[in-house]
């Protein structure tokens, strides 16, 4: 059984400006599935940077308020929604709290790998 906790996690920056918790990678944890879940959270205001990711991604919200881009779409984000982002589209997503942290989980399938994430 592989068993973590997010407080206990390391906290690093993410390319797109997210901070970023690696739950669970394959290439940390010796998981073999090819998915991997990361904890994500953006301050209050912010934005991340536009970007394209060649694998597919879901996210799910567990806290705050925000507006997810996908090419020419925009969707309300809040606690419980769920998104699922195709591979090759140009995305970014922005907390519209001035207060919160939105704060969600990316699940990528493949495994997030950084060569396939670049900016748009």
């Amino acid at each position: 059984m592989l068993h973590k906790r997010a407080a206990s996690l390391p906290v690093f920056i993410a390319s797109d400006g997210c901070q970023l918790s690696e739950v669970i990678h394959p290439q940390n944890d010796g998981t073999t599935w090819g998915v991997s879940l990361a904890r994500a959270s953006l301050p209050p205001g912010r934005a991340t940077r536009p970007h394209v990711l060649d694998f597919a991604e879901i996210y799910y919200v567990l806290a705050g308020q925000g507006v997810m881009h996908l090419e020419q779409e925009s969707a309300p984000l809040g606690p419980d929604s769920c998104l699922y982002l195709p591979p090759g589209a140009r995305q970014w997503v922005q907390n519209t709290s001035p207060d919160q942290p939105l704060v969600f989980l990316c699940i990528c399938h493949p495994a997030y790998d950084p060569a396939g994430d670049r900016p748009a």
